[in-house]
C-alpha cells in the first residue's frame, strides 16, 4: 500500500472517507480517540495509489449526537451530500450497529470496531449462509472475554471458582449470558460457576438481589460489565454487606481511564482486573507510517493533555483499513470493489494483525486479548497494568496481579 500527502495528480474526483464519531451527547467522551486519529492522519492520507494511480482522499465527520437516529442521519448526509465511498465508525452499543445497518442499506462500504464481533454480526441478523455485504467489522469476542477473564480468576486462586455475575436487563447483559454464543458458556466450559441472579437497570439504584445470592452461594469472585458509576455503587453496598470478593473483573467502561469514584477515596476501577486489547507496550506499528504503539499514545497525550485509552490504537487502525482497501480495491471509486476488497484484507496495523480471510465468519477480523489491572500508577493516578500476557506474542507483562483488598 502506497499513501501519499502530496494532491496533485489524482485520477478523477477525490475518495471521500466518512467518519460517524459523537462530538455531542453522552457519547462524546468516547469519541475523543476517532476525532483526534482523524486529525493526526489528516496530513498523511492525502492521497492514496492505486495501480499506479495516485487518487485524492477527503477525510469528512459526521456528529453521530450519541443516538442511533444521530448516527443514522451522520451516515445519510455523508453519502448524499459528500458522497462518502467508504464510512468508519467506533464504539456506542445502539450508534455502532445503527451506522453498519444503514451503509448496509445504502450500499456503502463500511468497517467499525470496539463492539464484540457475536453482537455485531448475529444481533444484526448476520449468518454464516447470508453474510452483510457491505459491512465489516474488527474486535474480539465475548469468548475471548471470557477465556481472558477465566486466565485472570486461576491467576488469583486457581480452577473452579464460584463467579458471581453482575450483568445488566440490556444487550450487553443478554448477549453475555446467551447460552451459545455469550460469555457464559466459555467461562462455563473451563469449569467455573457462574451465579447471574438477575439482569438490572442502567443506570443502577441499588444490588441487593445480586448481593443476596452472591454471599448465599459464597461467590469471591464478581464479573461486570458495569459503567464506572454502577461499578462504584456495587464495591460501597458490597462492603456494607460483608462481601469481599478477592477480584472484580470489569469490561466495557472499566477498560477506560478511571472518570468516576464512589464516596471513599479510591476510584471505582482500583485494583478492579479487565481486558487488554491496546497499550503503548503492544508490539505494533502503523502500516502508514511506520508509528508505534507507544509514540500514538505519547502524541495522544501531548496533543490533548489527557491520558492515552485503549479505543485509540483501534480507531487509528480503521484508516489503515480504509486506506488499505482504496489502496487495493480493482476499482476504488466503486462501491463494490472497495468492499471486495475489505473481505479480502489481511494487514499489520498499529492495533495488531488484523485478517478478513479466516472468520470466525464472513466480515468480521479478530483482536487478541490480555489482561490488565488497574493500579495506582506513576505518571497518572490510575494506570493499566498487563498482568497476563499469554495471548498476545511480543507483550511484556509490566505487573502482578494484585488482591482486590
Amino acid at each position: 500500500m502506497r499513501v501519499t500527502s502530496g494532491t496533485g495528480g489524482t485520477g478523477g474526483g477525490p475518495l471521500t472517507v466518512g467518519v460517524v464519531v459523537a462530538r455531542t451527547g453522552r457519547l462524546s467522551k468516547l469519541g475523543d480517540p476517532l476525532a483526534f486519529v482523524m486529525s493526526l492522519l489528516e496530513p498523511e492520507l492525502r492521497s492514496v495509489v492505486n495501480g499506479g494511480r495516485r487518487h485524492e482522499v477527503r477525510l469528512v465527520s459526521r456528529d453521530s449526537r450519541s443516538c442511533a437516529g444521530g448516527a443514522r442521519e451522520a451516515v445519510r448526509e455523508l453519502v448524499r451530500d459528500e458522497d462518502a465511498r467508504i464510512v468508519l465508525t467506533l464504539a456506542g452499543t445502539e450508534v455502532l450497529p445503527a451506522v453498519a445497518d444503514t451503509c448496509e442499506e445504502l450500499g456503502v462500504p463500511c468497517v467499525s470496531s470496539t463492539f464484540p464481533w457475536q453482537v455485531y454480526y448475529y444481533g444484526r441478523g448476520g449468518t454464516q449462509q447470508r453474510p452483510f455485504r457491505w459491512t465489516y467489522h474488527f474486535c474480539w469476542g465475548l469468548d475471548d472475554i471470557a477465556e481472558t477473564f477465566a486466565d485472570l480468576w486461576e491467576i488469583a486462586g486457581g480452577p473452579a471458582r464460584t463467579v458471581g455475575c453482575l450483568w445488566n436487563g440490556g444487550p450487553q447483559g443478554e448477549w453475555s449470558r446467551h447460552p451459545e454464543l455469550g460469555f457464559l458458556p466459555a467461562a462455563r466450559a473451563r469449569g467455573h460457576r457462574l451465579l447471574d441472579p438477575v439482569g438490572y437497570r442502567e443506570p443502577a439504584s441499588g444490588f441487593d438481589e445480586h448481593l443476596e445470592a452472591f454471599l448465599a452461594e459464597g461467590a469471591d469472585i464478581v464479573t461486570s460489565a458495569a459503567t464506572g458509576r454502577d461499578l462504584a455503587l456495587f464495591r460501597e453496598r458490597a462492603a456494607e454487606r460483608g462481601l469481599r470478593p478477592k477480584m472484580i473483573t470489569c469490561s466495557r467502561w472499566l477498560a477506560y481511564p478511571p472518570t468516576t469514584t464512589g464516596s471513599g477515596e479510591r476510584p471505582a476501577q482500583e485494583n478492579v482486573a479487565t481486558l487488554v486489547y491496546w497499550s503503548p507496550r503492544h508490539p505494533y506499528r502503523s502500516s502508514i507510517d511506520g508509528t508505534s504503539a507507544a509514540e500514538l499514545a505519547e502524541a495522544y497525550e501531548q496533543g490533548t493533555g489527557r491520558q492515552w485509552l485503549q479505543p485509540l490504537g483501534l480507531a487509528y487502525a480503521l484508516f489503515e483499513v480504509a486506506a488499505h482497501a482504496l489502496a487495493t480495491a480493482d476499482d476504488p471509486t466503486q462501491a463494490a470493489s472497495v468492499a471486495e476488497a475489505l473481505g479480502r484484507t489481511r494487514l499489520e496495523t498499529v492495533a495488531g494483525p488484523l485478517d478478513w480471510t479466516s472468520g470466525p465468519v464472513p466480515n468480521v477480523a479478530t483482536v487478541r486479548l490480555s489482561g490488565g489491572q488497574w493500579q495506582p500508577g506513576r505518571r497518572h493516578g490510575q494506570e493499566l497494568r498487563v498482568v497476563a500476557n499469554r495471548r498476545v506474542e511480543g507483550l511484556p507483562v509490566d505487573g502482578d496481579l494484585v488482591p482486590l483488598g
